[in-house]
């Protein structure tokens, strides 16, 4: 997958499929959507693409109303995702008050079929686009008379069959439900960070924190998780505790394997279900584990 910042420069695309929205989380709806955009690419010889953006517009537009919005991925995490899906191109787009003001027509027009030359538009079921959301599959279906291009609309029913709101899911992890939110989601909740502050000089095991990069991800409740670590395609089964320390949150790790070796480079911090509760004055010491056998259950 090749990921491209601005409409400029981005080289030839053969009979783009395009498709347009936030893709927060990459949950079971978007996997329908991503999954019709790669069969229409290979039934026309072309490429899909998918134009997403950053910040999440909520963040431009109303800014009062969602200074508090959490994402369920990061741009690292959403990239990481959506290249599992073979989708072939991703166009991260910077969403200013500037980008905003464009129009639907202009949007169409100026950008999906001059500039990406568009063969097929992809659109979700009830799907706005543009300024004030002017935009829909109504006005591609006309339009698309005039500039030769196809458009689909993706059934209520097949999206319905499947699809969970990015909101449904960041409610069940701001509820600690983690278990309920990988159903939703169909893959783990996870965080994606450096890791820091390793000591493995604990007789149990290892211990160590994963940095978050970005402010707006969504971060579980205070408490004690069953949780995977994943570095350089290694998988170490382990326990995460959230908790609160000098007005931030901090995320960090417990590894029971005394041989386990780590970096203090990027990591991936799967999350199984919770296992404690925080509430103020609790002990957050990581050496405060009162059944190991515990994690092998729940992961195996």
């Amino acid at each position: 997958m090749k990921i491209h910042y601005n409409f400029d420069n981005f080289g030839e695309i053969k009979n783009p499929v395009v498709t347009t929205g936030t893709f927060d989380g990459v949950h079971v709806g978007h996997a329908i959507i991503i999954a019709r955009l790669n069969q229409l690419a290979k039934e026309i010889n072309g490429e899909s693409v998918l134009i997403t953006f950053h910040p999440h517009p909520r963040k431009v537009l109303f800014p009062d109303k969602s200074k508090d919005l959490k994402l369920i991925n990061t741009q690292n995490e959403k990239a990481r995702m959506l290249a599992k899906t073979q989708l072939d191109h991703l166009f991260i787009i910077d969403f200013t008050l500037n980008f905003a003001q464009i129009s639907s027509q202009s949007f169409v027009n100026d950008i999906l079929l001059d500039k990406l030359k568009a063969k097929v538009i992809v659109v979700g079921f009830n799907h706005h686009f543009g300024h004030n959301r002017e935009g829909d599959y109504d006005y591609l279906y006309e339009l698309s008379k005039q500039r030769n291009f196809t458009v689909e609309e993706i059934p209520q029913q097949d999206i319905e069959n499947e699809a969970v709101s990015s909101t449904r899911i960041r409610k069940a992890i701001f509820e600690g439900q983690i278990m309920k939110a990988n159903a939703y989601l169909d893959h783990q909740y996870f965080l994606m960070g450096k890791l820091s502050e390793l000591n493995n000089t604990n007789r149990q095991g290892l211990n160590g924190k994963i940095d978050i990069e970005e402010n707006e991800k969504l971060i579980p409740p205070y408490g004690r998780y069953a949780a995977k670590l994943e570095q350089d395609d290694k998988i170490h089964y382990c326990f995460c505790e959230i908790f609160k320390q000098s007005e931030n949150t901090v995320v960090k790790i417990f590894i029971t394997d005394k041989e386990v070796n780590l970096s203090e480079n990027y990591a991936n911090l799967y999350f199984y279900k919770k296992l404690r509760t925080y509430n103020g004055d609790d002990d957050y010491s990581l050496g405060r584990i009162e059944d190991i056998e515990l994690l092998d259950e729940l992961i195996f």
